[in-house]
């Protein structure tokens, strides 16, 4: 278990956004089943990317590593293991060798904490012949995968849980048809379906029984399956039509950065000093992206570049904030109007509580430590805003995001911050840490052991 004690310190400086997780899950996944060779740009081997990308390599799809020296290597475990413990951060190429007949070369698929590789993975497993088994650890063993398993004793597929819970094992051939889906638990279940059903000799429809929320990851699934040659007709949210037999075309692809990241860097700036955020899409399709709008609305200094975007010290002010569309933004959000004036209320933002943590009560828990006055409701939170926090004693719930934004609440504490379980970052984000010190910020890391 490692720990950070953060001293209070305002950042100021430029910083390289990493690459957009979401998307990276999605373009490697659509490499792995074109034929030919694809090229995959701007990548950071985050424990989720390595989750999806060893799971491909277990679906026979051949991915190497290119370094900037153009050094090639295949994604094998102690090849990872030693990129991360050395230059885990650094920026690289995938060289992706797609095959859509996909050969089962490993069984199990350790899918670690990602949600993403789990939900995804599920239904393009089914495309190969044999038995496989997802595991995983932490909080995803129990997330729920109810949407799956109507589906598997619909279509009379074979699946055994744990009393629901991973492993799964499943074997059988997913069949086009009509599918209807939630559209208020998870858009991965979706974008799971959206990956294999192109593939399946017929057509098939997705139906979404009630309103669909995060409706920007399913424009982001689409248009980079556009982008690999593989196109879904989308019915205004409610149904989604899919023409069996496509063909995914390979492709070079570079991943652009990552809105949900950015979003704890222009808080950062907004609560300290100028702060300018590099490599990031102006016109992305990533739902993330209002992140601007909302830190705006609050008051916030933002002014969107050309190849940037800064925040700049501001007096903000609390507002109304809808999470349906942008539940990873709660988090940091949270903290921004626990140091604004007046109250926030953050609304429609139940599914946080089935996330890495239940992440409701785990902002309201660990900012109300250090003299925030957050007050839980079922489905959001209410924040009444403060000058200044305490300091403490805090921990992330083994929870990337919660780590993330109590780093950045550390900018207005009285006294130093310490964080517990602070490597949880390296879910999405190893670097972090780095970039946080990078930009001027004053940490001490040890280790607590097990």
């Amino acid at each position: 278990m490692e720990s950070v004690i953060i001293y209070p310190g305002v950042l100021k400086g430029n910083v390289k956004v990493p690459p957009s997780k979401s998307l990276a899950h999605r373009a490697v996944i659509c490499a792995g089943f074109a034929e030919g060779e694809s090229n995959i740009d701007n990548i950071i081997f985050s424990d989720d990317i390595t989750a999806t990308s060893k799971a491909m390599e277990g679906l026979g799809v051949e991915i190497k590593v290119k370094e900037e020296n153009i050094k090639e290597e295949n994604i094998k475990e102690e090849n990872i293991k030693e990129e991360k413990n050395t230059q885990a951060e650094k920026r690289v190429r995938l060289n992706i060798k797609g095959n859509e007949q996909l050969s089962l070369l490993n069984n199990t698929v350790d899918c670690i904490e990602s949600g993403s590789t789990l939900r995804f993975l599920i239904p393009i497993a089914l495309l190969a012949e044999g038995e496989v088994t997802f595991k995983g650890r932490g909080k995803l063993v129990s997330r729920p995968l109810d949407v799956y398993y109507e589906i598997f004793e619909k279509q009379n597929i074979y699946y055994e849980t744990n009393n629901g819970e991973l492993p799964l094992k499943i074997k059988g051939g997913l069949k086009p048809g009509e599918f209807r889906v939630k559209g208020d638990i998870s858009s991965q279940f979706i974008t799971g379906l959206m990956f294999a059903l192109p593939l399946l000799d017929g057509d098939s429809k997705i139906i979404i029984t009630t309103e669909l929320e995060s409706k920007g990851y399913v424009d982001l699934t689409i248009d980079t399956l556009n982008k690999f040659g593989v196109k879904i007709e989308n019915k205004d949210y409610k149904e989604f039509y899919i023409k069996g037999n496509q063909k995914y075309s390979n492709r070079d692809y570079r991943v652009e950065g990552d809105f949900s990241q950015v979003a704890f860097w222009l808080v950062a700036g907004a609560l300290g000093d100028s702060l300018k955020c590099e490599d990031l899409n102006i016109n992305s399709l990533q739902g993330d992206k209002v992140i601007v709008d909302i830190l705006k609305k609050m008051g916030a200094d933002i002014s969107i570049n050309k190849n940037y975007i800064e925040a700049k010290s501001s007096s903000t002010k609390g507002i109304v904030i809808d999470a349906s569309e942008c539940p990873d933004l709660v988090p940091v959000l949270t903290v921004m109007a626990a140091l604004s004036e007046g109250t926030t209320k953050i609304v429609n933002a139940k599914r946080l509580r089935i996330k890495e943590c239940d992440r409701l009560n785990a902002i309201a828990s660990e900012l109300n430590k250090i003299g925030g006055d957050v007050e839980e409701l079922e489905d959001g939170l209410i924040i009444r805003g403060k000058k200044s926090l305490k300091g403490g004693k805090v921990d992330s719930w083994n929870d990337h995001r919660i780590a993330m934004a109590m780093a950045v609440a550390s900018i207005k504490c009285e006294e130093p911050l310490i964080i517990t379980n602070s490597d949880a970052v390296k879910k999405s984000y190893p670097d972090f840490w780095t970039d946080f010190k990078n930009l001027g910020g004053k940490i001490d890391e040890w280790n607590l052991g097990k």
